[in-house]
């Protein structure tokens, strides 16, 4: 019941949903669209012009205080039900509010959860600033009442994919540039598109990025000011359901009756969540200097405009730029440290050593530049304790040894048994992925060493730039920076006297063994998981097939590896690493992607993906298990 008066941009009256509909619809350039295919169609424009109104009614959103109250209210009982603690920065939020009344905002969030989006409204709320509206997926409006509610509170909906539909294209893109020039609320939606399900981020979208940077290159407004968003999470509320979707269990389909059943976890703990409110970025600074806006002083504005290949670069660029300022600001809890010495050390690690490990991992995590959030005056006895305490459904202390919970792992078939262990890992896996972000330039500098012939500088940054390339869909880097990256790998490893480096030779020293085995060994599930993936591609895959034939193909291929006891490499079994593969073979040129009218099929050159395999073969070859695992 609060007094909510939020500042705006130029102190602005709030825009009714109702007139931003009808601006949209009313706009030269929806207008211009909805005239050209009614001509190409032969029918009366007022046919199209009543389509685009229900594209506009289907999409919109309906925000009105009371829902927001309502939110507001029912979220906080359940966030302190969920969460112990939610910790904000509070001069990010200061500069947030300044940055709203200047010019319009773009939020842009990492995205690991449902709760990103219900927490940063829930949160902008609670400091009395603007809220935002919210691009959500079509899907939320199969949910009801919660649909209704969540358009209510200032979501607007989008199909999935709608490239095709020029009519749909126009009003979604109208609807977007219209909120963001009138300025009355921040504008949000998340780069990586969807939810990542293994806490690495995503590689980004660009669709929606490009919409809205519009306005600034058509001078339409003056600047538009980015604003990226970090959420960390403790304990992630989804982890159980990633992983059962990561093995191919579907993804149950978002509904009421489903979230009904979701509140027996009001009884568990999820621990800490942190949100970094970043430097909000200049648009106008970006491209000072970089992008030439004056050919769409050529062209009228509604006339619609392929953007330009410097357009399009500088759209991917900043992008990145804005995934890799989220990936900076990400909070690392104890346990996450953990859970990385853990996975190194299955199937049971003495607790003491996992102390003394994750103690030493900490030091070089600081090093390295990734922000820990360690509790205070917790030794590291108690601090390790705490996160098995908070992830006791992941791993548990048996007899002085930390073990992974994978209960009756012993029973059932081979398959069952690999099923099982395969789930207990990639939930560990969800949380050793947000270290690797501060770990991968150093660590493919460590997996180099290995894969070249000598330790020669040119044949460590050669085998660098290959790894590089063929993990780009894994890890975040910036497009076209590949000597920087591997100058910086070098830097943070010289650092921690890993390695010494001479103008010719780069090798690892004595006392840093011990660092280039670990940080090699962190990497090795995605090498030896990739290994699996093109041995698969270039002896099986002979007619061209779709992705949705490949995922269980393949994960059936690395299934009867594991009841040969050919591989432990659980993770090659997630269905994000199976796509990540294939999508970088493609980028490589050894696979061929063709669009078809119900989707894309790939056709493998084997011969190409042989080489690629040879190169991982020649220097690394897959590990052997030992008869315990399983």
């Amino acid at each position: 019941m609060k007094c909510y008066t939020p500042v705006i941009y130029k102190g602005l009256s709030p825009c009714k949903p109702n007139a931003i509909k009808s601006a949209v619809l009313q706009s030269e350039q929806v207008q211009y669209v909805i005239k050209q295919l009614a001509k190409e169609m032969g029918e009366s424009p007022d046919i199209i012009q009543e389509e685009a109104m229900e594209i506009l009614d289907e999409m919109g959103h309906r925000m009105q205080l009371g829902a927001v109250r309502f939110f507001a209210f029912t979220l906080s009982k359940i966030f302190k039900q969920l969460f112990q603690r939610v910790c904000v920065n509070e001069e990010g939020m200061q500069r947030l509010q300044h940055a709203i009344q200047e010019h319009p905002v773009v939020l842009l969030p990492s995205h690991r959860s449902y709760v990103d989006f219900l927490m940063l409204s829930y949160l902008l709320y609670t400091y009395d600033l603007a809220l935002p509206v919210i691009a959500a997926g079509i899907d939320f409006l199969g949910m009801k009442i919660v649909g209704e509610l969540l358009r209510r509170a200032g979501a607007f909906f989008m199909r999935r994919s709608f490239g095709g539909n020029r009519l749909y294209w126009a009003v979604f893109a109208e609807y977007v540039k219209t909120m963001l020039r009138s300025g009355y609320a921040p504008i949000e939606f998340f780069l990586e598109g969807t939810r990542s399900r293994t806490a690495k981020t995503l590689t980004p979208k660009f669709g929606l990025l490009s919409i809205v940077m519009e306005p600034f290159f058509k001078r339409e407004v003056f600047d538009t000011y980015l604003v990226p968003i970090s959420i960390s999470y403790e304990r992630i509320l989804e982890e159980s359901l990633y992983a059962y979707e990561l093995l191919g269990v579907p993804k149950p389909k978002e509904s009421t009756s489903g979230l009904l059943k979701a509140r027996r976890i009001l009884s568990e703990n999820f621990g800490t969540i942190h949100i970094y409110v970043g430097q909000p970025v200049s648009l106008r600074t970006l491209a000072s200097g970089r992008i030439n806006r004056c050919p769409y002083n050529l062209v009228p504005r509604h006339l619609p405009q392929k953007p330009s290949e410097d357009i399009q670069e500088f759209v991917t660029d900043v992008a990145y730029k804005m995934e890799l300022l989220q990936i900076e600001n990400m909070v690392l809890s104890p346990w996450v440290l953990v859970a990385a010495v853990l996975l190194q050390n299955l199937p049971a690690m003495e607790f003491e050593l996992l102390i003394e490990k994750t103690l030493w991992l900490k030091g070089l995590t600081q090093t390295f530049g990734g922000f820990i959030e360690w509790p205070d005056n917790l030794c590291a006895k108690k601090a390790v304790l705490s996160g098995l305490t908070l992830h006791s459904n992941i791993a548990g202390l048996v007899d002085g040894h930390v073990v992974l919970n994978d209960k009756g792992v012993e029973d059932g078939a081979v398959g069952e048994i690999v099923f099982r262990r395969a789930l207990a890992v990639l939930m560990c896996a969800t949380y050793r992925n947000q270290l690797l972000n501060v770990f991968v330039r150093p660590a493919l500098v460590a997996v180099a060493l290995q894969m070249a012939p000598s330790f020669r500088k040119e044949e460590v940054y050669s085998c660098f730039s290959f790894l590089r390339d063929v993990f780009s869909d894994e890890f975040i880097f910036f497009p076209g920076i590949s000597l920087k990256d591997f100058e910086e790998g070098c830097f943070l490893l010289t650092k921690c006297d890993a390695i010494q480096m001479s103008q010719q030779e780069i090798y690892p020293t004595d006392k840093g063994s011990g660092t280039v085995s670990f940080l090699s060994a962190m990497f090795r599930p995605f090498v030896e998981g990739y290994q699996l993936i093109f041995r698969y591609l270039s002896k099986e895959m002979k007619e061209a097939f779709t992705e949705k034939q490949f995922i269980p193909a393949v994960r059936n291929f690395v299934f009867q590896l594991f009841e040969k006891g050919s591989t432990q490499c659980y993770e090659a079994l997630s269905s994000d690493m199976q796509k990540n593969a294939l999508s970088a073979l493609v980028q490589l040129g050894a696979v061929k992607k063709k669009k078809m009218p119900n989707g894309f099929t790939y056709n493998v050159n084997q011969e190409a993906v042989s080489k690629i395999l040879d190169m991982f073969d020649a220097r690394i070859p897959v590990q052997k298990p030992v008869a315990a695992r399983l």
